[in-house]
């Protein structure tokens, strides 16, 4: 065996090493984060995707556009990662997170090709990261968290998301009622806001409703459109002919035997619509089917009836009415049934809806959303659920800060500072990490149409006498100025996520030096 070679991996294994590894995963990351720059902030761009199927999504929502990009490098798909987490976590910031988890890879590559070791980097990063969440820590601004600052909050989130900037205002406060009836003092319980769109009519038209919007129709045509002061049961059972557990064969020989058969039948559909009538029951939603003669007995008594009520429409729909889900129509109690003021259905074009208002648990409620085509009305149910999840984000975990890319400057600028009392050659990974989170200010600027060197310098400058600097947009105007005064905030949890995420990623990717891939 001496002299010859020894072959761990297959032939068809495919394996780069050293400096090609890591500089083929680093721009791949840039790559990623490259796509959705120019969709950061007010002024951000939209992106049009196209499936293979046809579908054409629009939007500058950084998370969708890298989730519905065919993404394969590994690497790459780090940072999508970073966009998910973020969303997951606080959501919103995707873009911020992801634009800059690709700074950090771009001036860690600077790092490398000057022989500064991978683990530097890292535990220069990490360093500066820490720095950073000490910074955000001292932005936080000093204010009640009332509906008004909240309302700043929700706005900043959705302007320039398709919204515009002039609708933004009252959506935001749309957004923040949504959140104040689900918010306990303590805790908001987020899972008890839904947003429901409907093509036709404004944004303008948006409203909030104190309970569920369901897509669920009738299930015949003559029972009531409107139920006032209703009664509310949830049946998790078929209201159908049950069938026997075992095949069974009956021979009938006359027409009389025939008769009673279907008079049996019919007996027991009536007997379903008479016990909800008996129960009091105004309102039906049903999991399971009801057949088309159960339907038109409960028409004739006047109940209004669901049937194919999906599971979490259903649970919506217990939770706002105070309802429990029944398993059988034996044995009805009264407790077991939900109330709500009004139970309506609307036709919005050639389809219903059904609203259920001012249930005896009205922390469930919904903002029905509407926009003049398809594509407006999907970026604005992003645009919302985006706004809904920073004010809670605001709410239950930590404050706000400065938005417009001000905390940013802070941010870095507390890091050059520190940096100094860092030894060895973890300083220039931390003050690579400053120089990293310039790029969302001078990204803001260029995408207002500022230049961006210009900017920055003009930025930092005005932090040094004022002690606050971002690059605000208001109307038609960008410049450099106080976002606070402007009304510009963001969850302080925002940043705080992306500084770690991106940090976490870029770090993870630089660590790599040497990538197998096997067919």
């Amino acid at each position: 065996m001496r002299g010859q070679p020894m072959f761990i991996l297959s032939e068809d294994s495919q394996r780069t090493r050293g400096q090609d590894a890591q500089s083929s995963n680093i721009a791949a990351g840039k790559a990623v984060s490259n796509a959705v720059r120019t969709t950061l902030g007010p002024r951000g761009m939209d992106k049009m995707l196209v499936s293979d199927s046809g579908d054409v999504t629009i939007t500058n929502d950084g998370a969708t556009i890298l989730e519905r990009m065919d993404i394969e490098h590994p690497a790459a798909q780090m940072i999508v990662e970073v966009a998910t987490t973020q969303e997951e976590e606080v959501g919103d910031g995707t873009t911020t997170a992801s634009v800059l988890a690709g700074e950090l890879l771009a001036r860690a590559e600077d790092l490398l090709e000057d022989d500064v070791h991978p683990t530097a980097i890292v535990e220069g990063y990490h360093e500066a990261a820490r720095l950073a969440q000490e910074a955000i820590d001292a932005q936080l601004v000093d204010e009640e968290l009332d509906d008004d600052l909240l309302q700043k909050v929700a706005k900043s989130s959705m302007t320039g998301k398709g919204t515009g900037d002039v609708g933004a205002g009252p959506l935001a406060e749309t957004v923040v009622k949504a959140i104040r009836q689900v918010y306990d003092g303590e805790k908001v319980q987020r899972d008890n806001v839904t947003v429901r769109t409907r093509v036709g009519s404004s944004s303008s038209a948006t409203d909030l409703v104190e309970g569920v919007v369901s897509e669920d129709e009738p299930v015949h045509e003559n029972m009531p459109r409107r139920v006032e002061d209703a009664t509310i049961g949830v049946f998790n059972l078929d209201l159908e002919v049950r069938e026997g557990e075992i095949d069974a064969e009956y021979n009938i020989t006359d027409i009389d035997q025939l008769e009673a058969a279907l008079d049996a039948e019919e007996g027991e559909l009536r007997g379903y619509a008479e016990s909800l009538k008996e129960a009091g029951v105004d309102v039906a939603f049903v999991t399971g089917d009801v057949d088309d003669r159960v339907a038109s007995f409960l028409a004739s008594e006047g109940i209004l009836a669901f049937d194919g009520v999906g599971d979490d429409e259903a649970t919506a729909i217990a939770r706002a009415s105070g309802a429990k889900r029944i398993g059988t129509l034996s044995d009805l109690d009264s407790e077991d049934f939900g109330h709500a003021d009004l139970v309506r259905v609307e036709k919005f074009g050639d389809d219903e809806l059904t609203f259920v208002e001012g249930g005896a648990q009205a922390e469930t409620v919904t903002v029905f959303a509407r926009g003049g085509t398809e594509h407006v009305v999907d970026e604005l149910e992003r645009a919302l659920n985006d706004a809904l999840d920073v004010v809670t984000a605001a709410l239950d975990k930590g404050g706000v800060v400065p938005g417009a890319g001000a905390t940013e400057i802070a941010i870095a600028d507390h890091i050059r500072t520190e940096a100094a009392s860092i030894t060895g050659r973890r300083q220039l990974a931390v003050e690579a990490f400053a120089d990293a989170l310039d790029v969302l200010p001078r990204t803001l600027a260029a995408n207002g149409g500022l230049d961006p060197i210009d900017a920055l310098v003009e930025l930092r400058s005005t932090y040094e006498s004022d002690g606050r600097s971002g690059v605000v947009t208001t109307g038609e105007n960008v410049e450099v100025g106080d976002p606070l005064a402007a009304g510009i905030v963001d969850p302080a949890a925002v940043k705080r996520e992306a500084i770690e995420s991106a940090t976490e990623a870029a770090t993870m990717i630089v660590r790599i030096d040497d990538v197998i891939a096997s067919n």
